[in-house]
């Protein structure tokens, strides 16, 4: 039994897919739902559950937060030099692409409930610890998206701007934005990504 178990494992984590291109098809948002309690069970530092999730699911809601961003993100091209031609290009790329999901999942970390420490050394390792918890439950939430079936994307978009996603949202002041999940019925299957050798990931240490 064990040894299916790890096969269907091994399966799942391997057919998991970026999918960036959603069909024009509602999605069930109580599967996304599941998804965020799947998400919750995910490890943590001190137990402390570290993860907070935003699904931002109607229409509107989706471009406001969408035009937000891309306000912030064409000040940043601004400041790089880039032709405004090119930064218009850019932020209406980046406009469709969440605009064309059929909803968005914001995961933020809140430190309301890890250790507080006097000194910035501790109080670093704290908020690292907290980051690697929210990942482990964003994993914990794109397999159990594809196991029901729909597509995601994980973007890290709101780590550049965490102040205007925390107002468009209207978002807990402890509640700091780290990643973006787009969701929707994948227009195709995604070609398997390249991985690199094992041998080149990992050392062993005898």
């Amino acid at each position: 039994m064990a040894a299916v178990a790890y096969e269907a494992f091994r399966r799942l984590v391997r057919e998991r897919r970026t999918v960036r291109a959603y069909r024009d098809e509602p999605i069930d948002l109580a599967a996304l739902e599941r998804a965020i309690e799947d998400a919750c069970w995910a490890p943590s530092p001190h137990h402390a559950q570290p993860w907070r999730f935003a699904l931002v699911s109607s229409d509107a809601a989706r471009r406001s937060l969408a035009e937000a961003m891309g306000d912030k993100w064409g000040e940043d091209l601004a400041g790089d030099e880039l032709s405004p031609r090119l930064i218009a290009g850019q932020i209406k790329g980046s406009r469709v692409r969440l605009s064309r999901a059929r909803a968005l999942i914001v995961v933020c970390s809140s430190q309301r409930d890890m250790d507080q420490y006097p000194d910035a050394r501790r109080r670093q390792a704290e908020r690292d610890m907290a980051v690697q918890g929210v990942g482990a439950a964003i994993q914990n939430l794109l397999l159990s998206v594809h196991l029901q079936g729909l597509g995601a994307c994980w973007m890290c978009a709101p780590l550049f701007c965490p102040d205007v996603v925390q107002r468009a949202l209207g978002l807990p002041d402890d509640w700091e934005p780290q990643a973006l999940i787009t969701v929707g019925q994948a227009v195709e299957q995604p070609p398997v990504p390249a991985r690199r050798p094992l041998d080149e990931s990992m050392l062993i240490r005898a």
